[in-house]
């Protein structure tokens, strides 16, 4: 799968790791070598299922639930941190571990339903960009997905050529992402006053706006992110101790909170936006097509196609990202592997069916955010035991308070989880 331009590339940035942990870089360039695969796992915080939950939040409830991004913010660098840990200290990412630790039955039931998971996030992710490309360019969605499918194909390709070449360009259409809703952002003119005080003020208002924080939870910590990042870092710069692990990892943590501040300032500005933009007028918006239309009737086409813009990046990024992890859970739990480009193409039939039968797009983000909920405790839960154990993690183990805030924030997200499961079921 990689080519000799890929060994080249990663002995090269092992070479500038490496002398950056013997301290003869400094700087920006010191950190330079250990950035990257926090920004790759950020992708899948910014989802179009993210889409769907924050313009529905913010045009429902205006700015009230924009402390519930930023705490869940929070909560992703913790998760992501420890997944980092993981593939630092073990050299190995988590399905790896779980395999070699519990059971067989237990490894085999962990993937099936990690891999149900993923399929669900593609579809959310695959039906997204499809719909983003649909509005930007007219095309009916069934012309929009074939168009998207070669495209998701593209980034694939980009493996090749090596992990740099492939987190230059996720990073690239992050930026993309980031400049097209501060364009909206700074278009809508929103209320700085209301904004700060939503952020500092937790509140709710009524059991809708729990439900709706569960849903913008679920769409924001993403099981299959946390099986990723253990595996971008886990041979990416291999310390030959304790003391150079813990050097990277804190050079990983930067990393972490960069992409993650990013990601969740993406999260915000799409909340802001939908609540100057919606809720100021008294419009509910549940659908992203809708949105769309409406952001042109009301502040002109660029911020329609900045939005337009926004979600194709976001969609074809993600769905990227999520066949990577595809590969991983694979690989890991059961020991197996199969050709990318025939697990991209199997992953893109449910979408592609959807969408000819004539589906609602917004519908099947939202049911396919049910459906991921279904898999955050499949990976915090062992994420949280391996990193706490000392015989895995040797001087990298967590700290009591660390796994005492990890057991927190895993009861917190399975709760919400279950409670969004029972009000969208029942």
């Amino acid at each position: 799968m990689f080519t000799k331009r890929t060994f080249l590339h990663g002995h090269t940035n092992s070479r500038n790791a490496q002398a950056a942990l013997r301290g003869e870089l400094s700087g920006v360039k010191r950190l330079l070598p250990f950035l990257g695969p926090a920004f790759i796992a950020s992708i899948a915080y910014i989802d179009p299922g993210n889409f769907a939950t924050n313009i529905t939040a913010g045009s429902k409830y205006g700015y009230l639930l924009l402390w519930v991004i930023a705490v869940s913010n929070l909560m992703a660098v913790l998760i992501q941190s420890l997944s980092a840990k993981l593939g630092i200290a073990t050299g190995k990412n988590l399905p790896e571990v779980a395999r070699e630790r519990l059971p067989k039955g237990v490894s085999f039931f962990l993937w099936v339903q990690s891999e149900l998971v993923i399929i669900a996030t593609d579809l959310a992710e695959f039906i997204g960009a499809a719909l983003g490309l649909s509005l930007l360019s007219g095309l009916q969605m069934p012309a929009a997905a074939v168009i998207t499918a070669a495209g998701s194909f593209a980034i694939l390709e980009l493996q090749r050529r090596g992990y740099r070449s492939f987190e230059a360009v996720i990073a690239s259409m992050l930026l993309v992402v980031v400049l097209a809703f501060a364009v909206q952002t700074f278009m809508v003119k929103p209320d700085f006053g209301a904004i700060a005080k939503s952020l500092f003020m937790p509140r709710f208002a009524g059991t809708d706006s729990i439900l709706l924080a569960a849903g913008i939870l679920g769409a924001t910590v993403m099981p299959h992110a946390i099986y990723l990042h253990s595996s971008l870092t886990k041979n990416r710069v291999i310390g030959r101790n304790d003391h150079e692990k813990k050097q990277i990892f804190k050079f990983e943590c930067i990393d972490i909170v960069i992409a993650m501040v990013i990601a969740g300032a993406i999260n915000m500005s799409m909340l802001i936006v939908s609540a100057a933009m919606f809720h100021v007028h008294g419009l509910f918006i549940e659908d992203l097509t809708t949105a769309f239309h409406e952001f042109n009737a009301y502040v002109g086409p660029v911020a329609s196609f900045s939005f337009g813009l926004g979600l194709l990046i976001a969609g074809l990024s993600s769905s990227s990202v999520g066949t990577l992890s595809g590969d991983i859970v694979m690989q890991g739990f059961v020991n197996m592997r199969i050709n990318l480009y025939i697990r991209r193409a199997v992953t893109m039939i449910p979408p592609l069916l959807l969408i000819v039968s004539g589906v609602n797009p917004t519908s099947a983000l939202v049911t396919s955010q049910v459906v991921l909920s279904f898999g955050i405790a499949f990976a915090l839960v062992p994420l949280i035991l391996f990193t706490s154990n000392k015989s895995i993690m040797g001087g990298l183990a967590n700290h009591r308070v660390t796994t005492l805030l990890a057991w927190i924030v895993a009861l917190l997200v399975v709760i919400l989880n279950i409670f969004l499961l029972v009000e969208t079921l029942f």
